[in-house]
């Protein structure tokens, strides 16, 4: 039976809240779509305070970001990249193209070709997220996409060094200083001087999300992401202060982030909940922790594992944390989440910056339905099909004309009854259908 501690507050308002993003991105992205490059320049001179006549950055712009980095922390982002570059690859070699001949004369197969062109969004509001320019461009060079376009907003009217740096280890082939709904729209929609993507991935406020959203159908997207949500299960082999800081580790992403503990343990409860109050108090980024433990923390009790199974698989939340005498038992069991991460050894963050897995994850429940960003992503799987003998054709042909003719699709049928006239003698008057 469930016994919740602590719930997170009913996001009452959410609706109209929505509605007006909504509005604004319609309203951004039209304006984008109708001038252009004056649309961006105006747009990124009154979000970002940035103007610019080509957003694209040079190379020696690059070089200068790169120029202020010191070389541990090249090592460190080179590191990284590694790690998701080396998972990447095993992911991508795990995908065969196929041709089986199903029947005598029958081949069947398909093809994994990488999608001409994608664009990569780096987020670099309340910090610069460069770890999404690991798992957004370096996934998609994996997969074998041939032009990789990524954008990210400045930091105090310049390039985010860090991210720029990222962003070019990586290998992507265009680095545009430029953020925000103007930097999704220019990307998707094409200006006078950036050429549209076919696809749209990373991160982003509700803004940008909203703007992927409404482009899905015209370029293909990742996923419909939301804020940054955990989720920690939990039992009495662990102890409250290394809940509460993998729980406030994702809460400080921002005021909407879910921070959510499940555990069998009341008394593991508590004392969680006496260390969220401890660290807050000397967490640097408490001022958005805070604000997202009180809105969206949540503090969950049951009876059992296979409850935890059950309430996890509900609440379908974007990472998710196990800590308990036995995770395997929820990595066989559970099927609704973006990542799992098990044991206490491991946690959020490491998948979040450096572990190799990608950080691009489910969120809202979208877990029910889709995993997170990974080299499948920018690949389409294309069918093709050879028949190779007169009396392939003729089979095939024949069994095709009476199916044809079930759903009525005369010219269908026509197209079946013409391969089994001229490949197998059959005398079917225009319009029938084949004798069984």
């Amino acid at each position: 039976m469930e016994n919740w501690l602590k719930h997170g507050a009913d996001a009452s308002n959410a609706a109209e809240t929505d509605r007006k993003v909504r509005e604004t991105v319609e309203a951004i992205l039209g304006d984008i779509a109708a001038r252009g490059d004056v649309a961006v320049r105006e747009l990124s001179a009154r979000f970002d305070r940035l103007e610019r006549d080509d957003f694209r950055l040079s190379r020696r712009e690059i070089d200068d970001c790169l120029g202020q980095m010191s070389d541990q922390d090249l090592a460190d982002i080179t590191f990284a990249q590694e790690q998701v570059r080396n998972f990447a690859r095993h992911q991508r070699e795990a995908l065969r193209d196929v041709e089986v001949e199903t029947l005598p004369g029958i081949v069947l197969g398909h093809r994994n070709i990488p999608v001409a062109a994608a664009g990569c969004y780096v987020p670099g509001g309340k910090y610069p997220l460069l770890a999404s320019a690991h798992m957004s461009v370096i996934t998609a060079k994996v997969a074998g996409v041939p032009r990789v376009a990524t954008c990210a907003p400045p930091t105090n009217g310049r390039p985010a060094a860090a991210i720029v740096a990222a962003q070019h280890l990586a290998g992507a082939d265009e680095i545009y200083c430029l953020g925000g709904v103007q930097a999704i729209g220019a990307m998707a929609l094409g200006t006078e001087s950036i050429s549209a993507v076919d696809m749209l991935v990373g991160p982003g406020n509700a803004y940008v999300a909203e703007a992927k959203r409404q482009l899905f159908g015209r370029v293909g997207i990742d996923l419909f992401a939301g804020p940054t949500e955990t989720l920690v299960i939990a039992d009495d082999s662990v102890d409250g202060e290394i809940c509460a800081t993998d729980l406030l580790g994702q809460a400080e992403h921002g005021p909407d982030s879910p921070a959510i503990l499940l555990t069998t343990s009341r008394s593991l409860a508590t004392d969680t909940l006496r260390e969220i109050e401890r660290l807050l108090a000397i967490l640097p980024t408490a001022g958005i922790a805070r604000q997202a433990w009180e809105r969206h923390g949540a503090v969950c009790v049951v009876e059992s594992d296979e409850e935890m199974v059950a309430v996890a698989d509900r609440i379908a939340s974007e990472h998710v944390q196990v800590m308990t005498r036995d995770p395997d038992f929820f990595l066989d069991r559970m099927r609704n989440y973006g990542a799992l991460f098990l044991g206490p050894r491991t946690n959020v963050a490491f998948g979040d910056k450096v572990i190799g897995t990608n950080h691009t994850l489910p969120t809202r429940g979208a877990a029910r339905y889709t995993g997170g960003l990974w080299v499948g992503k920018f690949l389409k799987t294309c069918t093709y099909q050879r028949v190779l003998t007169d009396e392939a054709s003729a089979r095939i042909g024949r069994h095709c004309s009476r199916l044809c003719a079930l759903e009525g699709f005369v010219g269908h049928g026509e197209q079946a009854n013409l391969r089994a006239r001229r490949y197998g003698g059959d005398n079917i008057p225009y319009g029938g259908v084949a004798a069984a």
